[in-house]
């Protein structure tokens, strides 16, 4: 049993825009003590499967920071090749994150969100695509800012919860302690029109049925409708 929140809480978030100066569009996003700053540029050019075609693309970059858990690890640059962890949640971020955007409005232009975590404690990837949106949607607004309305950019908003089955319960947003003993895992995407943009779910320690299943699913889009409120404090 938890001991500061319900099952069914998430940790305390916070959401800070234009976190740093250089990047086009920026977040710092803490769920509770897992904190990754989020960061979203636009380059000129696409891939070669999108020249001539008028239309851009988004890809993501996904790295904990050595210092980020409670013992140091390497720099994935130092071993030659990026684990295959690091390329599964950055594919997810990416996949998650052209699902809200109308590449036809950015033009043969290339969005790239960097996510880092800064510390870790459970929940990166869902903290990183929530925050990733944020970050996604000040960079546009400052490089089109002539031009910029939500409508013609964005098709839904994003965001994204974990949510998990210990002892038979359903628990919500869980921290690393949590995530390490569940007998059943499941990562959330979904969009503010309370469609699912993906649903990952897996068995750890134990099965599920697809009464868990829609439990988890039910406990998740309520704490994601909660991350849209705070996502629109910033979003117009």
């Amino acid at each position: 049993m938890r001991k500061n929140r319900n099952l069914n809480e998430i940790r305390n978030v916070e959401i800070i825009p234009n976190y740093t100066n250089n990047s086009d569009g920026s977040a710092l996003i803490k769920f509770g003590n897992t904190w990754v700053l989020c960061a979203a540029n636009i380059e000129a050019g696409v891939p070669l499967f999108l020249k001539g075609k008028n239309s851009g693309w988004l890809t993501a970059e996904y790295s904990m920071l050595p210092g980020s858990t409670s013992t140091r690890s390497k720099r994935e640059v130092t071993t030659g090749k990026q684990s295959g962890r690091s390329m599964e949640i950055q594919r997810l971020i990416g996949r998650s994150l052209r699902t809200a955007l109308n590449f036809k409005a950015i033009g043969e232009n290339t969005i790239k969100i960097d996510c880092d975590v800064l510390q870790a404690d459970g929940g990166t990837r869902t903290c990183a695509i929530t925050g990733g949106f944020v970050a996604l949607y000040l960079c546009l607004k400052e490089k089109f800012k002539h031009k910029f309305n939500y409508e013609s950019f964005f098709f839904h908003k994003v965001a994204s919860i974990s949510t998990g089955i210990i002892n038979d319960e359903i628990f919500v947003d869980l921290d690393y302690e949590e995530d390490s003993s569940c007998d059943v895992d499941m990562n959330l995407v979904m969009s503010d029109q309370n469609k699912i943009i993906e649903l990952q779910s897996s068995s750890e320690k134990g099965l599920h049925n697809i009464q868990q299943l829609n439990l988890m699913y039910e406990n998740g889009l309520n704490a994601i409708n909660q991350l849209f409120i705070m996502q629109k404090k910033i979003i117009d």
